[in-house]
């Protein structure tokens, strides 16, 4: 059963960096989604099985990183410049059907399974 489990949510100040884990029961295909209260979750990271090739939404392009440890089956969100639009709860998810090894993936309904989720609280 493929299990995931986010951590590292907190309150950070405005201009704050913070970096978010997630633990997978194994190997696929990844990404982070946020969701604020009364909207849909948005697409904001998202990671190759491999690792060769990640994508970004244009609101956290160039402030979030987004990276994976294979052998610790464990992803990442590095989060800086944080700005208070960034709250929200985040979420991680994986796809463990019908893939492609160097292939990333927008959409949440492309993917299988998500996390419970970790708030990340930005104070201006």
């Amino acid at each position: 059963q493929v299990q995931l489990v986010e951590s590292g949510g907190r309150l950070v100040q405005a201009g704050g960096s913070l970096r978010l884990s997630c633990a997978a029961s194994g190997r696929y295909p990844m990404a982070w989604f946020r969701q604020v209260p009364g909207k849909e979750r948005v697409f904001v990271a998202a990671i190759s099985w491999d690792g060769s090739r990640t994508d970004y939404s244009d609101s956290v392009k160039g402030r979030f990183t987004i990276s994976r440890d294979n052998a610790k089956m464990t992803l990442y969100l590095q989060m800086n410049s944080l700005k208070p639009e960034d709250m929200a709860v985040y979420y991680c998810a994986a796809k463990f059907r019908a893939y492609v090894i160097g292939a990333t993936y927008f959409h949440s309904d492309d993917y299988n399974i998500f996390g419970q989720g970790t708030q990340v609280t930005v104070s201006s």
